[in-house]
């Protein structure tokens, strides 16, 4: 019996899924680094989003520490 003509098609999709899932996975990954530990990067566009998030992780006083840090700034 041969294969059927649409294997390969669906294999090279699934890995095209999974390579794309990995990029997503990686890149957020990476903005979330950047924001972690740049309080420019911070400054400039980081969204309430960042700091919800990490307040519901358990992790909280980072959105005091970078508004200390921009006060200290502009004095």
């Amino acid at each position: 019996m041969s294969p059927r003509p649409l294997e390969p098609l669906a294999r090279r999709l699934m890995k095209g899924v999974v390579m794309v899932e990995l990029l997503g996975v990686f890149g957020a990954y990476f903005l979330f680094h950047r924001m972690n530990n740049s309080q420019v990067f911070d400054s400039l566009s980081c969204p309430p989003v960042y700091y919800q998030s990490n307040e519901w992780a358990g992790i909280y006083g980072i959105r005091e520490r970078d508004q200390e840090a921009w006060a200290a700034k502009q004095d």
